[in-house]
């Protein structure tokens, strides 16, 4: 379940090596040379993984680890193939990759769905301590550690791939969830340091695929609204029905909140009004007074993610 890995391997793990007089000839390509904070640093690629020298340190920090190993991330990279991608980074750098401190790494799952991905990013709502954004083709979560990502992989393997399609890609709605630890990793997991070989350790595997099952529950999912008048029976559920038929006027409750968000940032509410406004919208929405629905898609969309982290376990 391990895609984009960035790492460092500090020259004090490899004392009788020198970086940039060995390294570069085992690389595919070098592709520029600067100086920073004046030392020289050489940048160049191995197949599509990025790499970067400098006296004190290899980084590699750009590309996909999966599809550099596999030929495409399309496919799963379970954590046996982990371990061999690290083996064979090894072997091509004649390096010791299994002691390279990780900078960051993510924990992702393609999902073969019904429906094309837009229909689940529009039923995930609001998560607790996280910044809700929406661009064309992806649904974000921004959090202190990193980001969750939802989009479309079908369509961004369209959009960049040059060669030949997988075939799986052809006929298929996937949809991408990732789980992106980017910054602070060791605070955040409770590790006291995580190299290249803690991936593939089957304790920190199991915690890293259950950090990914547990922040998609986290969100709060938007059911389908459904004015259903005859379950109207009392002064409430009538007032729960009228904010709820404001919502649906609106395009939904993910719509609704954007657009209070907006409101908030211009000044027209101010932000306790905006709060009041998200309380009174979420009681409404979660009301279970028979008014709203439990969306197919979630319940699809629940039940593939339980199922992948289950299997990953």
């Amino acid at each position: 379940m391990y895609d984009t890995v960035y790492m460092k391997l500090c020259s004090y793990e490899i004392p009788e090596v020198s970086l940039l007089e060995e390294i570069p000839g085992y690389l595919d390509s070098v592709t520029g040379e600067h100086i920073f904070n004046g030392s020289p640093v050489l940048t160049g690629c191995l197949g599509s993984l990025g790499v970067s020298i400098e006296p004190g340190a290899l980084r590699i920090n750009r590309g996909s680890l999966c599809k550099w190993f596999l030929g495409d991330n399309v496919g799963k990279m379970s954590r046996g193939d982990t371990e061999r991608a690290i083996e064979r980074l090894s072997d091509s750098l004649h390096l010791p990759m299994y002691r390279a401190i990780i900078t960051r790494f993510d924990v992702a799952q393609n999902l073969i769905m019904k429906y094309p991905a837009a229909v689940y990013a529009n039923h995930l709502g609001t998560l607790k301590y996280a910044t809700r954004l929406i661009e064309p083709d992806c649904l974000y979560y921004k959090q202190r550690a990193g980001r969750l990502a939802f989009y479309d992989k079908t369509k961004e393997v369209m959009s960049h791939r040059s060669g030949e399609i997988p075939e799986i890609c052809k006929s298929h709605n996937i949809l991408r969830y990732e789980r992106r630890f980017e910054h602070r990793l060791t605070h955040y997991l409770n590790e006291p340091d995580i190299t290249a070989s803690t991936l593939y350790d089957e304790r920190f595997y199991i915690k890293v695929v259950d950090f990914w099952h547990n922040a998609y529950k986290d969100i709060e999912k938007i059911n389908n609204i459904s004015i259903n008048t005859e379950a109207m029976r009392s002064k409430r559920q009538f007032d729960i029905a009228a904010r709820l038929a404001l919502v649906e006027k609106f395009g939904g409750e993910a719509a609704f909140l954007e657009i209070l968000k907006e409101k908030q940032r211009q000044g027209e509410v101010t932000k306790k009004q905006a709060f009041d406004i998200r309380q009174a919208i979420k009681e409404a929405c979660t009301s279970g007074e028979s008014l709203t629905v439990k969306s197919d898609a979630i319940e699809e969309l629940d039940k593939k993610i339980k199922e992948a982290a289950a299997y990953y376990r």
